[in-house]
């Protein structure tokens, strides 16, 4: 499949195309936004007005039948992902589906093996995989300048927010039957895919969950430990109910370690034997841009290719789902 013009469509044109995605479309060469779509059809309206949209729609396959779409983005939550991934693979226009790619790993490979059988390529918008800053720890690995990597440890820590305190307003993100789990699940697959990218494949993951502040449904806690096929162990830690907010990944490696945040932007730090440096690249504005570039470059048939694919995507759902196959809430125990 090549496009040569890749017209976008937006299925969720919620919060996070505002900034991180949606412009994105626009300013990338050979890359247009021609619809949005959200259920309430006046806020889609009023996207298409205030970011020069020329189609908006209430019904997402309606989008998906706009002659004009040729690819179609879903920025929905995760609970309808295989929904509307597997309609637009059917109308044979590829798709870009938001973070985590569905609910869990058997939705993943029902959008997977639909790809491959209509031969419509899927991508998933684990965008860090082309930020500067883990181009850089990356291209660290890769000079061996922690030498091989033996460990890696995850901390994620942060106060629980006040759009949780409300039960009868609680978003999306806590609510499993619409978000798949936790936090967690929304924010820590982005370390575990950015973990894949670096290391490799994980192929053995178990964990422990917890709902320790019992303020939503979800878990609130996770503490897991992974292998990866090539031997590094790992341990993760998160908790949504602390005092401050942490955020690091550790890479050991036997001689010296890479310290970084998944979220911000803060200094990478390197450590060997022969002393200390960091190194700092900030994030751009439309954080999904560099990603996105892949995708209509791959689309376009341009040398390259989108370093996210539904394969990879699928691989973070079965992660977490390994880490829910334990005792779902430790702390009632």
């Amino acid at each position: 499949m090549k496009l040569e013009t890749v017209r976008w469509g937006i299925i969720g044109c919620g919060n996070v195309t505002e900034v991180k995605s949606g412009p994105a479309f626009q300013k990338i060469p050979d890359s247009e936004l021609v619809g949005v779509m959200r259920r309430d059809g006046a806020k889609a309206r009023d996207y298409a007005q205030r970011h020069g949209v020329r189609a908006w729609y209430d019904d997402a396959h309606k989008l998906i039948d706009d002659p004009h779409v040729n690819a179609v983005y879903v920025a929905t939550p995760p609970s309808t992902h295989k929904q509307y991934a597997l309609a637009a693979i059917a109308a044979r226009k590829p798709v870009y589906i938001e973070k985590p790619m569905a609910m869990n790993a058997a939705e993943c490979a029902e959008i997977v093996r639909a790809g491959e059988a209509a031969n419509v390529p899927v991508f998933v918008a684990y965008y860090r995989r082309r930020l500067p800053r883990f181009l850089k720890v990356q291209e660290l690995l890769g000079e061996n300048a922690i030498g091989t990597p033996r460990l890696v440890n995850v901390l994620v820590h942060a106060p629980h927010d006040a759009r949780y305190r409300d039960p009868r307003n609680l978003p999306w993100h806590v609510r499993p039957e619409i978000s798949g789990g936790g936090l967690f699940v929304d924010i820590g697959c982005h370390t575990l895919d950015l973990l894949d990218f670096l290391l490799g494949p994980i192929d053995s993951a178990r964990g422990l969950t917890s709902n320790q502040l019992r303020a939503y449904p979800a878990e609130d806690t996770v503490a897991m430990a992974f292998a990866f096929g090539n031997g590094v162990l790992g341990t993760g830690l998160w908790n949504f109910g602390s005092y401050a907010d942490d955020d690091r990944v550790e890479i050991v490696g036997d001689g010296g370690r890479l310290v970084f945040a998944t979220f911000g932007d803060s200094p990478i730090h390197l450590e060997t034997a022969a002393g200390a440096r960091e190194y700092t690249l900030p994030n751009p504005l439309h954080i999904q841009q560099p990603l996105i570039e892949t995708v209509v470059a791959e689309l376009r048939g341009e040398k390259g290719a989108c370093p996210s694919t539904a394969a990879s995507g699928a691989r973070t759902n079965w992660v977490m789902d390994q880490v829910f196959r334990g005792p779902r809430d430790a702390s009632a125990a």
